[in-house]
């Protein structure tokens, strides 16, 4: 079965045992079967954009499976969403099976078993970022992974149309537009599922609660540099009590000062992968986002994202043209 119609020019095609290296190289490692050995052809190319990966895989049919065996070989905390560009798909987690067509995209877990089936040649889209990075309850992403959403309504219509064009464009983009654009596909990602979190519920409208951690979240999120921000003024600026605040939180699994710290560090870790902040010190970087002491902005830092501030700047890659990434 051959691919050329969906191939891109100057791209190479390559075998099975090739293209199954590639796939678990840019991505975790995985299984992969084909009905077809000596006639498969396929290509994976891509580029890093900060903490995301963005791979735009072509091949014809095959089906790619995490298992407990490669789980054990390696395991890193990474969510993957599928972007079904070309043909279809059956992506299978927890349970669920999510029949992707044109348009339509799903996330899965790569910490979990998970298995994609192709029945035809294809072009998929696929966006692979750490787990954290994620702004949805931990409750809600269990519910998340292999269900369908569909590119033709609701948050899909416009998060479709923005990652087909993020993939055609990210590998020409300047270091500093493309972190941009890495952030701007989360924090759409994340207003997709948290759409599909309400539908789910049967939950059209959000309830008073809702809306009110909606806007003490977005207030939150206006005075994340000031290291005055805290408990007393937040409630004080909704005109309810600590205690109230309290349980806004405390009702999806979280607490505030978790949620400030949390969102004070992502700040950060877009700064230090921000190419026009590579002169400013990361203790600067830090004070900026609220963390006056240096030493304890780096443990936290470090503590999520598993390298120290210093060494994330170093090793960030913008942009990268590589179709094979380490793992």
């Amino acid at each position: 079965m051959v691919v050329s119609s969906l191939i891109r020019p100057g791209e190479r095609l390559v075998s099975f045992d090739e293209f199954r290296e590639s796939v678990s190289d840019a991505f975790v490692p995985l299984e992969m079967t084909s009905a077809d050995h000596d006639d498969f052809r396929g290509v994976v190319r891509g580029a890093t954009v900060g903490a995301i990966r963005i791979s735009e895989v072509t091949a014809a049919p095959h089906v790619i499976r995490r298992t407990p065996r490669t789980i054990r070989t390696a395991n890193p905390d990474y969510f993957k969403l599928g972007l079904q560009v070309r043909g279809s798909c059956v992506l299978s987690q927890d349970g669920r099976a999510a029949a992707l067509a044109p348009g339509d995209f799903a996330i899965y877990d790569t910490t979990r078993p998970y298995q994609l089936s192709f029945d035809d040649r294809f072009r998929m889209l696929v966006v692979m970022f750490p787990r954290h990075l994620l702004r949805v309850p931990p409750d809600g992403i269990a519910q998340l992974t292999a269900r369908r959403v569909p590119g033709s309504r609701g948050l899909g219509a416009v998060v479709t149309p923005l990652l087909r064009g993020l993939g055609e464009q990210i590998a020409d983009a300047s270091p500093t537009v493309a972190v941009h654009l890495g952030d701007a596909v989360l924090d759409l990602v994340a207003a997709a599922f948290a759409e599909q979190l309400h539908l789910a519920d049967g939950l059209i409208q959000q309830s008073r609660g809702n809306a009110l951690r909606v806007r003490v979240t977005a207030f939150i999120d206006e005075r994340l540099a000031d290291r005055e921000l805290d408990l007393h003024s937040i409630a004080t600026a909704h005109h309810i009590s600590v205690r109230h605040l309290q349980k806004i939180f405390e009702a999806d699994g979280d607490t505030v000062s978790g949620w400030i710290r949390r969102r004070r560090l992502e700040q950060c870790r877009r700064d230090l992968a921000d190419p026009r902040y590579r002169d400013l010190p990361v203790s600067a970087i830090g004070a900026r986002w609220g963390f006056a002491d240096a030493a304890h902005f780096s443990r936290l830092f470090k503590n999520t994202h598993g390298s120290t501030p210093g060494r994330y700047r170093a090793d960030a890659t913008p942009v990268t043209g590589s179709t094979r990434p380490t793992r």
